[in-house]
């Protein structure tokens, strides 16, 4: 069984890229509805590094309600827009409703949106199975149309480069503030 999503963003390519690799920005996709904490004394990486093996607690309203391993890798391909970067997720619920799954692929894919660099396609795709899977496909449709919601929410916050100075502005670095005339 699938769940796709498909939209733009208000932020371009390379900033979309750095969220998915980002514990931080993943957990911000499902919240306040689900908080994910890690179960490593260590803590959260800052950052998903392709084959990394990254086990997390899920909880819905401060209940646990299962464990994930989270398991990234990488790929890069062309299709006909141009460059497309693709995170795939093929780790597996490890404890509660969802370990009752056989299949858990998450591939996420990010590219320039058509006719505008600035601004990002993403497209998703969870496939599930098992024989949980039917009833657990409504459940999983619901949450991926809350992140679909706070994919467009938070997704402009995630540039962090700060704006080029325009040429004859005045400003010095370190300035904090353009200089008076």
């Amino acid at each position: 069984m699938r769940i796709l999503l498909k939209l733009v963003l208000d932020c371009d390519a390379d900033a979309a890229w750095r969220a998915l690799h980002s514990p931080r920005a993943v957990a911000e996709l499902y919240g306040p509805l689900l908080e994910m904490h890690p179960m490593d004394a260590a803590g959260l990486p800052s950052r998903l590094e392709p084959g990394a093996d990254v086990p997390v607690s899920l909880r819905a309203a401060g209940v646990a309600v299962g464990q994930q391993l989270i398991h990234v890798s990488d790929r890069r391909l062309e299709d006909t827009r141009g460059p497309v970067r693709v995170l795939r997720d093929s780790g597996i619920p490890l404890t509660g409703p969802l370990a009752a799954l056989d299949t858990w692929d998450h591939q996420m894919a990010v590219s320039p949106a058509p006719g505008d660099p600035d601004r990002t396609l993403w497209r998703e795709r969870l496939v599930i199975g098992g024989a949980a899977a039917p009833l657990l496909w409504p459940v999983l449709w619901g949450v991926w149309q809350w992140r679909a919601a706070r994919l467009r929410t938070l997704a402009p916050t995630w540039a962090y480069d700060p704006p080029a100075a325009a040429p004859g502005d005045g400003a010095q670095p370190g300035d904090g503030a353009a200089a008076a005339d």
